[in-house]
């Protein structure tokens, strides 16, 4: 047990060191090439106008570089390829057992992070660039939604046809067969998790978020003895606290799409591997762990559904931490209310997901 303790926590603290290091060199390299927006400013997803969010964020839309997602994909990569090789360079049984590259756990949602950011990056770097389709360019919504539908088809069939997965586990109703449903449900799942990314948007409130819903998940996946899984969100969470160590107001660079399509895909496959394959409930606890990128697809829904049917907005400005921003609550008093509704969120996600 102790081993599987330090084999689960030791590639976090590996990730934060390792991305502690890279964050000066990405930070040098993004201000020398001002790597940002050229002008303030985004459109609503009905594609009309966004004066108030444009007003709070017009000096900070400009100047920060985007692509800080880059420090989490690179920290957790590099401790995932350093543990794995570290055995062929030092003979030792120990460093044998703290590899966590395995084909039955980690390979998906390892590709899934390195596709994602790669899908993110090249979004960043057209929007930088200011070329695209929306308001200071990059990919198209439309064509962000494509990409992570394919990703994520792609990781159906690899459970669906790899891996023998065909259901998903309720608490205390056990396991529901879908048959070849389960590819499109996966797909679906995956692109409500990934429209959660907007809540991007506040210095260091995305961060938070997505380590503690990564540290919850290496929780379940450590008691379901799927521990190099565990190392895998671990390492994760690590890479997360080191670009949040940068990331905090005044925010040096932002996770932009480079992490947010990372993240999001690495989390839907991680629910996926902590749910039936590893006879536990991680689909059915995702809405409740995730309930922070859930609660900000919903703002934006409701929004854009007001204004179409009713005529008239909910809230002053959608997605809702930015509502909040309108009403005046300073930018750092909602990350930290964020912060700790992800942890009350994650802590009941984690109970269900263990006893029920």
């Amino acid at each position: 047990m102790m081993l599987n303790v330090v084999k689960t926590l030791l590639p976090g603290i590996i990730s934060f060191a390792l991305g502690i290091g890279f964050a000066p060199v990405l930070t040098n390299f993004l201000y020398k090439h001002k790597m940002w927006k050229k002008r303030a400013g985004k459109r609503a997803l009905d594609g009309g106008e966004t004066p108030i969010f444009n007003k709070l964020h017009e000096t900070r839309e400009v100047g920060v570089p985007k692509m800080g997602g880059a420090v989490v994909v690179f920290a957790a990569s590099a401790t995932a390829v350093l543990l794995w090789l570290l055995p062929s360079f030092v003979s030792s049984e120990l460093f044998e057992k703290l590899d966590f590259v395995s084909r039955g756990q980690t390979w998906l949602p390892f590709a899934a992070l390195l596709l994602g950011a790669l899908v993110g990056l090249a979004d960043d770097f057209l929007e930088v660039r200011g070329t695209g389709s929306h308001i200071a360019g990059g990919l198209s919504l439309r064509k962000r939604l494509i990409a992570v539908a394919i990703i994520s088809l792609f990781a159906a069939a690899w459970f669906f046809v790899k891996l023998d997965v065909n259901t998903v586990s309720l608490p205390f109703l056990g396991e529901i067969n879908l048959g070849i449903f389960f590819i499109p449900l996966f797909a679906i799942i995956a692109l409500a998790v990934y429209s959660g990314g907007v809540i991007d948007g506040i210095d260091g409130l995305a961060g938070g978020v997505f380590a503690i819903m990564f540290g919850a998940y290496s929780l379940i996946a450590f008691f379901q003895d799927q521990f190099n899984l565990a190392a895998f969100c671990a390492a994760i969470v690590g890479g997360i606290l080191a670009f949040l160590w940068f990331n905090i107001p005044p925010a040096r660079f932002y996770l932009s799409e480079t992490g947010t399509m990372a993240l999001t895909l690495t989390l839907t496959i991680v629910a996926f591997m902590t749910d039936a394959l590893g006879e536990g409930k991680g689909i059915a606890v995702l809405p409740i762990i995730a309930a922070p990128l859930l609660i900000t697809t919903l703002s934006n829904i409701a929004q854009v559904a007001s204004k179409k049917f009713r005529g008239k907005k909910i809230f002053l400005v959608a997605p809702l931490h930015h509502h909040f921003e309108a009403l005046g609550w300073p930018p750092y008093k909602v990350t930290m209310r964020y912060w700790v509704l992800s942890v009350l969120f994650a802590m009941v996600g984690t109970i269900v997901a263990l006893i029920g």
